[in-house]
C-alpha cells in the first residue's frame, strides 16, 4: 500500500510569521493536532504540534486577558527540519519512521512541495485494514518450518476449502528461529473444518485451540 492511498490531501498550514495564537485557533476549530509550516513556495519549513502550542501558551490559571506570548511568531516554537515522506513510499516502511523517530505525524511532499499529511491515527486505521480485523472473520495461527515456498503450500489448503482470505501476516517464532508463524484471517466465523484440513496436512495450529482436537 502506498502513502498516496491513505494520506489526507487537504492540509491546514501556517506560514512561519503567523502567530502562536493563530495556530491555537486552528487546532481548536479543526480538531487537529499538527500544523505544517510552509513558505510562500509551499515548501515545508517546520511543524508544530498541539503540545508545542500548549507549552508556549500562558497557564489557564493566569487571569491576565492579554498574553504577549500568543503574539509570538510560530517559527519561534516550530520543529525544524521536518521529516517528510513521498506519496509513492510504502506505508509499511513509513510505520518504522513513526516508531524510530517517535513522531505522530509526517508531511507528504513531492518535488519539495506539500501534497498531503499522514498521522498516527491514519497509520493505525491502515494497520486495521491490512490485518483484516475490520471485517467479520476468524484468525488462524500456524507454526511452520522457515523455508522457501512454505506460504503457498499452506494457502493451498485454504484454496481447497474455498474460503476467502482477508489477510496473511508472517512473524518469527521466537523460541526457535527454524520456524515462523503464519497468521491467516479468513472470512468465516466457523474455522473448524479448515483447521481440521490443516492438521490433516501435518501443520501445527497454535490458534485457535479447539476443544477435543489435538494440536
Amino acid at each position: 500500500m502506498l502513502v498516496e492511498e491513505i494520506m489526507k490531501e487537504k492540509v491546514i498550514t501556517l506560514s512561519p510569521e503567523d502567530t502562536i495564537e493563530a495556530a491555537l485557533k486552528l487546532l481548536q476549530e479543526h480538531h487537529i493536532r499538527h500544523i505544517p509550516i510552509t513558505n510562500d513556495k509551499n515548501k515545508v519549513v517546520g511543524i508544530v504540534s498541539d503540545r508545542d502550542i500548549r507549552d508556549a501558551s500562558p497557564s489557564i490559571f493566569e487571569k491576565e486577558t492579554i498574553h504577549e506570548e500568543l503574539k509570538n511568531p510560530i517559527y519561534s516554537i516550530m520543529t525544524a527540519p521536518v521529516t517528510t515522506v513521498h506519496p509513492l513510499d510504502f506505508v509499511e516502511e513509513i510505520a518504522s519512521i513513526f516508531y524510530e523517530q517517535e513522531i505522530a505525524c509526517v508531511p507528504v511532499t513531492r518535488d519539495d512541495m506539500l501534497v498531503g499529511i499522514i498521522t498516527e491515527k491514519d497509520m493505525l486505521y491502515t494497520l486495521i485494514q491490512l490485518t483484516g480485523t475490520h471485517v467479520q472473520s476468524s484468525q488462524i495461527e500456524i507454526k511452520v518450518i522457515n523455508k522457501p515456498g512454505i506460504l503457498p503450500q499452506v494457502t493451498q489448503v485454504f484454496g481447497k476449502r474455498k474460503v476467502n482470505i482477508s489477510s496473511v501476516l508472517i512473524y518469527p517464532y521466537k523460541p526457535d528461529p527454524r520456524y515462523k508463524i503464519i497468521v491467516v484471517r479468513i472470512q468465516t466465523m466457523n474455522p473448524l473444518s479448515t483447521i481440521e484440513d490443516l492438521k490433516s496436512e501435518g501443520y501445527e495450529v497454535l490458534w485457535p485451540k479447539m476443544p477435543g482436537i489435538p494440536s
